[in-house]
């Protein structure tokens, strides 16, 4: 068996010249990394991947986020590039063309549209915990955090067959982490899904929902594309299945480090709204994205010039101190909570109120049933798959054992 390959320790140098946002000595040490990044090097260029600015500073991301002109998504917005085919839309196209094809998803993510799928939403929640809350003890991940959302999306927005959910969440894993050998195959396995459901659909009839609208859409006064649709269902699926495993993740680990959250949120469902904020702030699972400069510009005092790369940290701006007090404090009574979990600009997240609904209802039933959660005794140290999105592989917890309720 060929040894593991040798991963660089992260120092100094490393932060200032050769950050590696796919290393995983970074996926186990992020905000204590990102912290260093904000204090010394705000905006750095690294040589790693061709070469590619890193932005970590609230300000700065989010100007950079919101200037679509000067920052351009039409290149890709990972590094290296994915390899996928199909261009995932509309988040790989600029404004105004963009805004064309997120009117055609819009209203399907108002907070009104949203609303309706609540009590499916707690029910799926509901049947979810039944599976293991007599027994005291879970992998949280694998019997909750990712089958909640691929079911809730796949039953509730795409009405997709909830049979292919599993592997369809391995396949989207596979597919989006950099340093998967086989990443090009599972590419070409979520797209012929997606082009056999689409072909699927068109021998139904119509049901009403997102998918009808994007296979009956029209872009600048013309019929969309085969190749349209498959980018725009593509991207819809990337953002509702990773992002909301990740962050249900993440809260199931700070609720096993800090059991003071989750008590005071069992006492106090009020509070739940603003406690799901303050979470994305601090464990939001969508971590970075990248762009590409269309011109020379200046970001935090360095002159970017005209076709580099720019790496945006979302998380790193979400604790950065100057904009958050105690910024790696949970603080429920934040009274200025400008996170950028969702992103932010033109390309801010079409899907943030469903993703909210969503943790929510999550958030409410696992602290009602499940109490005295803590990590089960000798688990290994929590590994991640992070890369842009952040999704703990395994978070194995005991609480005490409760009742079904259906």
């Amino acid at each position: 068996m060929d040894p593991a390959p040798s991963v660089a320790p992260i120092t100094d140098d490393w932060r200032a010249h050769h950050f590696d946002h796919l290393s995983p000595a970074l996926a186990q040490d992020l905000h204590d990394t990102l912290t260093h990044m904000r204090e010394d090097h705000p905006v750095t260029w690294s040589e790693e991947h061709g070469g590619f600015w890193v932005v970590t500073r609230h300000a700065d991301v989010l100007a950079v986020a919101q200037d679509w002109a000067a920052f351009s998504s039409a290149q890709g917005v990972s590094i290296p590039k994915t390899e996928s085919t199909v261009v995932a839309i509309p988040e790989h196209i600029d404004p105004p063309l963009q805004k064309s094809y997120r009117q055609v998803i819009n209203a399907y993510f108002t907070p009104q549209a949203v609303a309706r799928f609540e009590p499916d939403a707690r029910a799926l929640v509901t049947r979810l915990i039944d599976g293991f809350v007599e027994t005291g003890s879970c992998d949280f991940l694998a019997e909750f955090a990712r089958p909640f959302p691929g079911l809730a999306f796949f039953e509730l927005i795409l009405n997709a067959p909830a049979d292919t959910v599993a592997s369809l969440n391995e396949t989207v894993m596979a597919a989006t982490n950099p340093n998967n050998p086989e990443r090009g195959q599972a590419w070409v396995a979520l797209n012929t899904w997606i082009a056999g459901f689409v072909a699927d659909r068109r021998r139904e009839p119509a049901q009403g929902d997102v998918v009808d609208a994007i296979l009956g859409a029209t872009i600048d006064d013309r019929p969309i594309t085969e190749p349209e649709i498959i980018g725009m269902i593509q991207l819809l699926i990337l953002g509702g299945l990773d992002t909301t495993a990740g962050a249900l993740g993440q809260f199931m680990l700070r609720f096993a480090d800090d059991p003071a959250i989750p008590e005071l949120l069992r006492h106090q469902p009020d509070a739940i709204p603003r406690a799901v904020e303050e979470l994305l702030r601090l464990d939001g699972p969508f971590i970075a994205i990248a762009r590409t400069a269309t011109r020379d510009v200046e970001v935090g005092g360095q002159p970017i010039a005209e076709g580099d790369k720019v790496l945006i940290y979302w998380a790193s701006a979400n604790r950065d101190e100057a904009e958050f007090p105690c910024p790696h404090a949970f603080d429920i009574d934040r009274t200025r909570n400008r996170h950028l979990a969702f992103g932010a600009g033109p390309h801010r997240c079409a899907g943030s109120n469903l993703a909210r609904m969503n943790l929510r209802v999550a958030v409410e039933e696992l602290t009602r049933r499940l109490v005295d959660v803590r990590l089960q005794d000798g688990a290994a140290p929590i590994e991640f798959h992070s890369v842009l999105n952040r999704v703990p592989l395994s978070v194995p917890i005991t609480f005490t054992p409760g009742p079904r309720r259906s």
